[in-house]
């Protein structure tokens, strides 16, 4: 009876201190929203197809070849935009519409950045959105936009000017003067939770 009574003892020592050990084990671990997990890939993944999406869908129904257009040669920089493009929301665009309303009233950031090959070669790249630094857990989608001699920078009120790009001072330069092309440029959307 005794030896009984001694495992019983036993198992019950054996049982608690398994169980200290489990809520010590969930007290030292911290769950985040930043853990990664599945679901924080899900979301990415998610959020990627959204921006690829609403880059096709701007190029599709025009709108976002008139935003990359959005130009203003006196102060050399997009209508109304700082140093470092739009800060606080997309451009007061058509596409600007949409990616605010697809992303920014979801609580999602984005940044809007056109990227073109310079005189000198080089890549070069050219904030049109800047609303922070993606997180690590951000998604990109990229698009190439072709842009002819013949494109017209557009006003403030989004209505064409009578500059055509081969006549304009713009961001990017004429690729070749002696054809009808004047670049392609690639548009790079990367969003991520706020």
């Amino acid at each position: 009876m005794d030896r009984a009574q001694a495992h019983t003892l036993e198992a019950i020592a054996a049982a608690m201190i398994l169980v200290s050990s489990l809520v010590f084990a969930l007290q030292v671990t911290a769950v985040t929203p930043l853990t990664g997990s599945t679901s924080s890939q899900h979301i990415e993944n998610q959020q990627a197809a959204v921006a690829e999406g609403v880059l096709a869908s701007a190029a599709e129904n025009g709108t976002l070849t008139p935003t990359l257009l959005y130009w203003n040669e006196s102060a050399e920089n997009w209508h109304g935009a700082t140093r470092n493009g739009y800060v606080r929301a997309g451009p007061p665009t058509a596409f600007g519409s949409a990616l605010n309303e697809t992303f920014l009233e979801r609580g999602i950031a984005f940044d809007l950045t056109l990227y073109y090959v310079a005189d000198d070669g080089d890549r070069t790249k050219r904030e049109v959105v800047d609303l922070g630094e993606p997180s690590d857990h951000a998604s990109a989608a990229r698009r190439l936009v072709t842009l002819s001699d013949d494109d017209r920078l557009r006003y403030s009120n989004e209505s064409a000017s009578e500059t055509t790009l081969s006549e304009a001072s713009y961001v990017v330069e004429d690729a070749d003067p002696r054809q009808r092309l004047y670049s392609v440029v690639e548009v790079e959307l990367v969003v991520w939770r706020m």
